[in-house]
């Protein structure tokens, strides 16, 4: 259905029982649809594989403005794809991680990337376990980022 759509531009579907693989399904879809400015993939098991290929997505769209990943299983290996792809996007804006225990080494990845980055302006990273390593990546990132409005930690 969402294949043949050519109106829909918000898809909120977390913690609805999902798989990964069902996640996935939905990016490989709207990678070749380009039309979701919105998605909302919260609570579907998401690890760090799944991780790399939202990531694949998310550098290569043009209308995504914002992504909700809240309580998966990326890790510190998925935060580093998504930090990879928000590297080369500009486009979007809100960026919602929250528990997804990426630690110190995500949260230094997400720092780098952010570094980088001129356009997200929300990000949503409690719940993460990120301790004073992570933290000082992330202070030292905001010293030159002059997008980044709001910082949930």
């Amino acid at each position: 259905a969402l294949r043949v759509n050519e109106v829909l531009t918000s898809l909120e579907v977390g913690f609805n029982s999902l798989t990964e693989e069902s996640a996935l399904g939905i990016v490989r879809v709207e990678r070749q649809r380009n039309k979701l400015t919105s998605l909302g993939l919260g609570g579907c098991s998401i690890g760090p594989t799944g991780a790399a290929g939202i990531a694949e997505y998310v550098s290569g769209s043009g209308v995504l403005k914002s992504l909700d990943l809240d309580d998966n299983h990326v890790g510190a290996e998925g935060a580093a794809a998504i930090a990879e792809a928000l590297r080369g996007n500009g486009v979007l804006k809100t960026l919602d991680l929250n528990g997804n225990k990426i630690g110190d080494e995500g949260a230094k990845a997400i720092g780098g990337a952010l570094a980088d980055n001129a356009g997200l302006t929300n990000l949503v990273l409690y719940d993460n376990r990120i301790g004073n390593e992570g933290a000082k990546a992330l202070a030292a990132a905001l010293r030159v980022n002059e997008v980044l409005k709001n910082i949930d930690l």
